[in-house]
């Protein structure tokens, strides 16, 4: 009797990860299709700006002005029923802009914390590398920690979190930056580029002054996002996928066109993304391939290359030395 009381739980258990996992997979792709139809840009950028929030983590895009950054943002904003807020980063910015100020009451003769525009669940933090170090340092404790300290006070930010950073990486005068530190609080860098001719042109013929969300309809709430992250968290990993993830990441340490490898969140990240991934794609399990396919996006921003012209180019070129040196990392086979 027992055994069959434990055999019909175990089954109920399993049924229950099974329409989890089903509901997952259809709500990641509803929103990249979504986004899909929208904007006109790349649907692989679209695919990790999905998965990078189904993740928990957070998203910089580096492109020219005009591609659709901010629409992104809004995009995934009202597809997802979120709140949004936009930070628009200049140099004389201060940490108390973004994070919120105390003021003194004297009715009350206490002090009232007035949140700042970081209380959102996606911040878009735009030209981020405009800001001065001390402003981009206030970011470092919300997007890691995902609260904030003011006098002496924590407060928590709302979940889910994640900060879409723009930065543009043509103009550089009057900029700052991102240190490591910062750029290593980034689950994914990504680019979203000029949109093909096809779809620009359909742009172009849309009614001026048209609002490309106008026609956007809810597809989940932020407790559907959540309940994602959490089911994606769960996905297996084998002892033989997580050792395949070290030695990508041994092998950004080790090459000659290196002089600082990939950091240990860095590995986290890689199999937050790779999890996701597999979960997308309707598997049980994360495999060799889903670690691949994540690692540029995932990689490429947190090395520092032994060739300076490299670390301020493109993110292309930076993708493409990142290939040459994982390219020889052998994965393992399925068992």
């Amino acid at each position: 009797m027992a055994e069959s009381v434990r055999t019909g739980s175990a089954n109920r258990t399993q049924r229950n990860d099974t329409q989890r996992r089903a509901a997952a997979r259809h709500i990641i792709a509803s929103l990249i299709d979504t986004l899909d139809a929208a904007l006109s840009t790349d649907r692989e950028a679209l695919e990790l700006a999905v998965m990078t929030l189904a993740a928990g983590g957070h998203l910089l895009l580096e492109d020219v002005p005009g591609i659709g950054k901010t629409t992104l943002a809004r995009s995934l904003a009202a597809a997802i029923q979120g709140d949004v807020s936009r930070i628009q980063f200049t140099p004389d910015m201060l940490p108390s802009d973004i994070t919120g100020v105390s003021v003194f009451n004297q009715r009350e003769q206490q002090f009232t914390f007035y949140k700042g525009p970081i209380f959102a669940q996606i911040v878009l933090a735009d030209e981020i590398n405009r800001a001065n170090p001390k402003t981009q340092a206030a970011l470092l404790e919300a997007m890691e920690e995902k609260r904030v300290t003011v006098d002496g006070t924590t407060y928590e930010l709302p979940r889910p979190f994640t900060v879409i950073a723009t930065q543009n990486p043509i103009e550089m005068e009057g900029t700052y930056p991102l240190p490591e530190a910062q750029l290593d609080r980034f689950m994914c860098r990504i680019s979203l580029g000029y949109p093909h001719p096809q779809a620009e042109a359909r742009m172009l013929m849309a009614p001026s002054g048209r609002d490309p969300l106008a026609g956007m309809k809810p597809l989940c709430t932020t407790r559907d996002i959540l309940a994602i992250t959490d089911t994606a968290a769960h996905v297996h990993v084998a002892p033989a996928i997580a050792s395949y993830a070290v030695a990508l990441l041994a092998a950004t340490r080790e090459s000659p066109l290196t002089r600082l490898g990939a950091s240990p969140r860095a590995g986290l990240a890689l199999l937050a993304m790779s999890r996701v991934r597999a979960l997308a794609h309707g598997q049980d399990a994360v495999y060799p391939g889903d670690v691949r396919a994540m690692a540029p996006a995932v990689l490429a921003h947190r090395i520092v290359f032994s060739d300076a012209t490299v670390g301020a180019g493109a993110l292309a070129r930076q993708q493409e030395l990142l290939e040459r040196i994982l390219r020889d990392v052998p994965a393992p086979r399925r068992a």
